[in-house]
């Protein structure tokens, strides 16, 4: 069995699409976690009308979407585990593919087609748009580790949990550096993903480190050393306790 985790928040207008694009590729005997957080539309109604016994809608109260993520991941009971936002599609052969691949490594990122609202393609290669790639320092600086675009074995979650509870690491992030430091971790070139970006999308579509928040400089600056100093402690745990 494996598990796709899902964070929604008023999200109808695209959680549909998402579903049936999921829903076509998994297995029978795999699991969709997905946490509400408090929608005030029809984002739950839709999701129930699927009817489909592979589903498991959480009713979450987080009011923040990185822990609404959290509350779905430690629900997961899959060998592998998909992240997956709300409003994107994926494309045939994803999760054969990525399957494929987490029989070798640890974690995988799938490339993507940046669209706009109607899928219409903005960017051919969200890898090549974003320079992404391995490397711990390069994703603590200028992340590419998008959690929509991510697979990865249940054990890299139990190592990765509890995510820390600070805004400035992101659930995603977390679990790739982690992946880095304990085990393999491998980005697919080919793209499996209409990343859909929207008014109400989350992430800002920008290639440039300095434009992609609205923050101010020192604030990036200090973000990223919270995110370096985890990454240190978990490193020196986990070194610590690998080798007692």
């Amino acid at each position: 069995m494996n598990s796709v985790c899902i964070a929604t928040y008023n999200g109808e207008k695209f959680i549909a699409e998402q579903l049936t694009s999921i829903l076509g590729q998994i297995a029978p005997n795999d699991e969709v976690i997905i946490s509400d957080d408090g929608s005030t539309d029809s984002t739950c109604a839709i999701i129930e009308s699927f009817d489909d016994q592979r589903i498991t809608l959480l009713h979450n109260n987080a009011h923040n979407f990185k822990h609404n993520f959290i509350n779905a991941l430690q629900h997961a009971r899959g060998k592998y585990i998909f992240l997956s936002d709300q409003d994107d599609v994926w494309l045939p052969n994803k999760y054969e593919i990525c399957c494929n691949y987490l029989t070798q490594y640890d974690l995988v990122v799938t490339d993507n087609i940046i669209t706009d609202t109607n899928l219409n393609t903005i960017q051919p290669s969200f890898f090549a748009f974003y320079k992404s790639g391995k490397g711990i320092l390069k994703n603590a600086i200028r992340n590419t580790y998008f959690g929509a675009c991510m697979a990865f074995r249940h054990d890299v979650l139990d190592l990765a949990l509890p995510i820390p509870r600070t805004n400035e690491i992101g659930h995603d992030i977390w679990i790739g550096l982690v992946a880095e430091i304990v085990g393999t971790v491998y980005f697919i070139p080919q793209p499996l993903l209409l990343y859909r970006r929207h008014s109400q999308a989350l992430t800002n579509l920008n290639d440039s480190f300095l434009h992609r928040s609205q923050r101010s400089l020192f604030v990036k600056i200090w973000s990223r050393c919270i995110v370096l100093a985890a990454v240190v402690r978990f490193y020196l745990s986990y070194t610590v306790g690998k080798f007692k």
